[in-house]
């Protein structure tokens, strides 16, 4: 039974464990052999060809590169400029169209036009004898237009060893002897998403502190760091930091910058034609097209002028002043009415039709709802839908909606200021939930744009990396290779050492992590009292901390402050801080009975509360000589409501007076002798499943007993998705509603109930917005064959609802069913719509007995 299940589980996660990092496959070796081209070898480096003509980006990346190869092998290449002067071995760069050496090659039929031809950023790395007369053999990276070869370049910079976050974490470069290009053509082919981008956001005081100390602000000397991590990424797209910033008037060097690399420029939802915010200033008048329609109008204006021929993605509609709703109630004609008047202005500035400058218009918030009541947007412009800010999508098009040839895109969150609070200190993104709903609007057809607000970009390394990774080719990931792509995320940033065990403290970290977020953490969020949950979360965190400091003591020491950002700082961070509230809530406990315990838990609390400080401190002046001071100084202790406090504060604690010594009383559930209980006091011959013990049956929700698939549509599940455990899911998501049958795909889970009459069953969802027309996302629910009742997921649209949902991580739906007899039964959970998550499943067979707890009753036992 046990193999047989093993089977289903590695059939539903995927067959595939082929994960999509930066780099696919490997084309650079230490081996050398005839085929192979000598980049590096025997003390000997190829030089570079490149045509000074090319591109301004491509000779600057060129020259990146040629750095990149000196830190790895301490031999620098030498650069030329003529054909005559290469000999013997030579590194080709070049842009079809653009550098007269790649046009020459495609004459002589040394390499095939047709491949890059019309293409969108592709680059093909390929070895080619004899190209011109004297050289014996080149490396030829050619791309279709100007970001095609940078990627080329910063491709075989990263197959040489240098990580993306070599400069952002400090990521070492691995000094190699021998390094030889295998033969082959090389490419990623061209992005499936055309846009692919990030949002810096919430920057204050980090990310602000940091750049004024070390550039002197947000300027080109910053955000050449920013351009090249971005393309390093391939990534292409960049709303800059806004917070009180202006990125074209700070520094006129930003924008010519961003040009030169091929960075596409936009600015956030709310910042119409380039235009910044903080560039409004109190002299222009009211932000309102009503009453200073002559004043915005003028303001747009200079924007679309100063943007010139850069490429850009114009913002356009409009939102209130300080990205607030524009007026009460909906506003259609009036929004119809700006956009109108922009694409004049557009129009007029540019000289050119509207439609032939890119525009953007972000369906945000009550935005959304004007779309939604018929407002009416050119066909031009990409519909940028958006998530909730919490990472749940809020709307995608209809599956038999008319292709827009703007198309959709998605403004996606790993960072957010606002309710039901603000989060922005520490990574808490799990990409599994990330891959969920991005491969479910990659399947709805959202491939325009992908952004995602990044707040400072540290501590984000990693979720930014894969959403950019994904974003390139989302066809290359599914459920089963997210594992893997943990693992080839540690070989890469730290040289195959514990690669293994570094994914598994980064897939676990990020879990716990998402099951709150840190700033709504406190005292009352994990029980002390039931199902030892508070101690268990403090153990699993613990755990994770032995895990961390172990690897740190036996990594190469180069390698220690790259760890320590992207790894060892967020574990001791969040284990800290998950064991200051569980140490608050004892103490409190503790001070209620009266028992002097209380006191050994307050200066806990305010040992953990220094701690903390002594976490942050090291990160902003031992780690790296001091080179990322201000980057964690988010406030993250004491949150009271949704904005942060000004400093971190310590929570309140009670001190009893010393008297006589007392027993501390921590009455506890205690499952182990709970299942012994099971097995001495009930006859478990005919039992089948999971067995009811205490009134109550909890199931994680992989844990089924079969899962019936349909020709159209196949149960998957999602490892390491959720607070418990995993989540399961069915795919393709761009399907029609499953009308319910016999027949349909269904998930049964045998269980042993000792109890009759009314139970309630309460299912454990990922909280998934409604994101299409209708009332909601539906399931169906029942026991033996009884007729499946429908539940709605969605049945509470209230605001109060949905904020309840994302603080907890969980949408929990309660249904009623009678049972006529005790005995073994089969609850059925029904597909009806796509994009449910299920995470967990407990039965109540008693009223009450279902103890107050945050992440549920621990998975009840099984009777194989």
């Amino acid at each position: 039974m046990k193999i047989l299940h093993l089977i289903l589980l590695l059939y539903l996660i995927g067959l595939s464990t082929n994960s999509y990092a930066i780099n696919p496959e490997k084309y650079v070796v230490n081996q050398t052999s005839n085929e192979n081209f000598p980049l590096v070898s025997k003390g000997k480096i190829a030089s570079i060809l490149v045509d000074d003509k090319d591109y301004a980006g491509v000779l600057k990346v060129t020259g990146h590169f040629e750095n990149d190869i000196f830190q790895v092998s301490d031999l620098h290449p030498k650069r030329i400029k003529k054909i005559s002067e290469a000999e013997d071995f030579v590194v080709i760069i070049g842009t079809l169209g653009k550098s007269e050496i790649i046009n020459q090659l495609v004459k002589k039929g040394k390499i095939d036009a047709k491949e890059l031809q019309g293409k969108w950023e592709k680059f093909t790395t390929q070895i080619v004898e004899n190209p011109f007369k004297g050289i014996k053999k080149a490396l030829i990276i050619a791309g279709s237009d100007k970001r095609g070869t940078i990627y080329g370049i910063y491709d075989l910079s990263n197959q040489i060893g240098v990580s993306p976050w070599y400069y952002w974490a400090d990521v070492p470069i691995k000094k190699q002897l021998e390094l030889h290009v295998l033969p082959g053509a090389h490419s990623q082919g061209e992005p499936k998403v055309k846009y692919r981008g990030i949002f810096i956001n919430d920057e204050a005081p980090a990310l602000s502190g940091w750049a004024f100390e070390k550039f002197g602000g947000f300027n080109s000397k910053f955000y050449d760091k920013v351009f090249e991590v971005i393309l390093r990424m391939k990534g292409n797209y960049l709303w800059p930091a806004m917070w009180g910033r202006m990125f074209y008037v700070e520094d006129p060097q930003n924008a010519v910058l961003a040009d030169e690399y091929g960075i596409v420029m936009g600015t956030s939802h709310h910042e119409p034609l380039t235009r910044a915010h903080a560039e409004w200033g109190k002299a222009n008048g009211k932000w309102d097209f009503n009453s200073n329609s002559e004043a915005l109008i003028k303001f747009w204006k200079d924007g679309i002028k100063r943007m010139e021929n850069k490429e850009t993605i114009v913002t356009i509609g409009m939102r209130g002043d300080g990205d607030e709703p524009m007026t009460e109630g909906t506003a259609i004609d009036l929004l119809e009415n700006i956009v109108k008047t922009q694409r004049n202005i557009i129009a007029e500035v540019t000289k050119k039709p509207a439609e032939q400058t890119p525009q953007m218009w972000a369906l945000y918030k009550e935005v959304q709802d004007y779309y939604d009541k018929g407002m009416t947007v050119p066909d031009d412009v990409t519909l940028l839908l958006c998530d909730d800010n919490w990472g749940n999508i809020r709307k995608l098009p209809e599956l038999n909606a008319k292709p827009r040839k703007g198309g959709y895109g998605i403004y996606y969150h790993y960072d957010y200021v606002g309710g039901p609070r603000n989060y922005k200190w520490i990574n808490t993104n799990q990409i599994e939930r990330v891959w969920e709903q991005m491969d479910l609007a990659y399947q709805y057809g959202v491939y325009k744009i992908w952004i995602v607000n990044v707040g400072d970009i540290k501590p984000m390394e990693f979720p930014i990396e894969f959403f950019l990774d994904m974003a390139w080719n989302p066809e290359k990931f599914n459920a089963g290779n997210l594992e893997q792509y943990y693992v080839n995320w540690a070989k890469e940033n730290f040289d195959n050492q514990f690669a293994g065990e570094i994914a598994e403290i980064l897939k676990l970290y990020t879990k716990y992590n998402s099951r709150r977020k840190p700033e709504l953490l406190d005292a009352k969020t994990y029980s002390i009292t039931n199902y030892n949950e508070a101690d268990r979360v403090v153990a699993d965190y613990q755990k994770l901390v032995e895990k961390a400091n172990s690897i740190n003591e036996k990594l190469k020491p180069e390698y220690k402050d790259a760890f320590y950002q992207l790894v060892l700082f967020p574990v001791l961070a969040s284990s800290n801080l998950n064991e200051l509230y569980v140490a608050a809530a004892k103490n409190q406990l503790y001070a209620k009975q009266g028992s002097t315990s209380a006191n050994d838990y307050a200066e806990k609390v305010k040992e953990l509360f220094e701690k903390d400080a002594e976490l942050t401190n090291y990160y902003h002046t031992n780690l790296a000589d001091g080179k990322w001071k201000h980057m964690m100084s988010q406030t993250h202790i004491g949150y009271d409501n949704w904005q942060q406090p000004d400093k971190n504060v310590i929570p309140k604690m009670k001190t009893i007076e010393l008297t006589k010594k007392e027993t501390a009383n921590i009455v506890d559930v205690d499952l182990e002798r709970a299942e012994t209980s099971i097995k001495k006091n009930k006859d478990l011959g005919h039992v089948q499943g999971f067995v009811e013990n205490n009134g109550y049956i909890s199931i994680e929700s992989k844990s089924y007993s079969k899962a019936i698939n349909s020709d159209e549509v196949k149960w998957i599940l999602i490892p390491n998705l959720g607070k418990t455990d995993s989540g399961i899911t069915i795919k393709p998501s761009n399907i029609q509603p499953i009308q319910i049958s016999e027949q349909s795909p269904r998930l049964e889970y045998d269980v042993h109930l000792f109890n009759k009459g009314k139970i309630k069953v309460k299912a454990y969802f990922s909280p998934t917005i409604n994101f299409k027309i209708g009332d909601g996302l539906k399931y169906g629910i029942g026991f033996d064959n009884e007729k499946p009742q429908i539940m709605n997921l969605n049945i509470d649209s209230s605001e109060k609802a949905w904020a309840e949902s994302v603080a907890n991580n969980i949408k929990i739906l309660t249904s009623i069913h009678q049972i006529e007899n005790t005995g073994n039964h089969v609850l059925k959970i029904y597909a009806i719509d796509p994009a449910l998550v299920l995470q967990k499943i407990v039965i109540e067979t008693k009223e009450g007995k279902v103890l107050e707890s945050y992440l549920g009753p621990p998975e009840s036992f099984r009777k194989e």
